[in-house]
């Protein structure tokens, strides 16, 4: 189930948690809208755009098997997704950070094909699908960019299948600082300092590892002096090093 909406037909769609702010003067608007949009195209999409009362840490933003209406752009906070086995288990399946849009694995059989929990205190912005699709079709631009973020997600999950079936517990965890890494410096925030929104728990699930190998590869990589380690802070003392154990080059715009 989605989040509640506000009344939207006697206040302003505004951001929760800034009410001054619009898609047109959003700081992460360059993260999840094409940048060649005009004013007048942002302004439509902004008209579409409904805007929810915050999540807490644990709140799902929806369900698997949930029917699928929208895509979100995360305003705030994090989110991990994640499917349930067929014996109950639960199986993360990525992190969505702000500035990313998520929900698009609805859109194939009409129903969320994984669930979405809230890492912390979040914000969305809900984008009906069947109101952007009908925008996509005057705007070329719109379009074309989502289906670059639908192209990213499958990336994405390719990129996934060969981390679990190729590389080492440090290549994997060195990969995972890397991601976070680049997406933070995509918006604008340090790309060597920053705190893990999800716990060892979770990282260990996503990446296919006990939360002891965990453990012992933040260590393993702390005495190496590649990163600094404290409880969920994480600095990157040695990027070119640690690409080096990733066996991959990141980008770090």
């Amino acid at each position: 189930m989605t989040i509640p909406l506000r009344d939207t037909t006697t206040a302003p769609r505004r951001c929760t948690h800034d009410y001054q702010v619009s898609c047109s003067n959003c700081r992460l608007g360059t993260i999840c809208l094409p940048l060649a949009l005009e004013a007048d195209a942002i302004d439509q999409l902004d008209e579409i755009i409904q805007r929810g009362r915050p999540l807490q840490k644990g709140d799902h933003l929806y369900r698997e098997s949930d029917d699928f209406k929208s895509v979100f752009a995360v305003r705030s906070g994090s989110f991990k997704a994640y499917r349930t086995t067929d014996d109950g288990r639960e199986q993360v399946t990525g992190f969505y950070f702000p500035g990313e849009v998520m929900g698009m694995d609805g859109i194939a059989k009409n129903s969320h094909a994984c669930s979405a929990k809230a890492l912390e205190t979040a914000a969305v912005c809900e984008i009906p699908f069947n109101s952007l699709s009908d925008l996509s079709v005057k705007m070329p631009t719109l379009q074309r960019h989502f289906f670059q973020l639908m192209s990213r997600e499958i990336t994405e999950d390719q990129q996934l299948i060969t981390l679990l079936s190729k590389n080492t517990a440090e290549e994997r965890i060195a990969a995972l600082m890397l991601s976070i890494s680049s997406r933070n410096a995509r918006r604008k925030l340090s790309a060597t300092n920053f705190r893990l929104p999800m716990s060892r728990i979770d990282i260990g699930n996503y990446l296919g590892l006990t939360v002891e190998t965990v453990s012992r590869v933040f260590s393993r990589l702390q005495k190496l002096e590649v990163l600094q380690v404290s409880n969920k802070e994480i600095e990157i003392l040695d990027l070119k090093a640690l690409q080096d154990v990733a066996n991959v080059i990141i980008e770090t715009e």
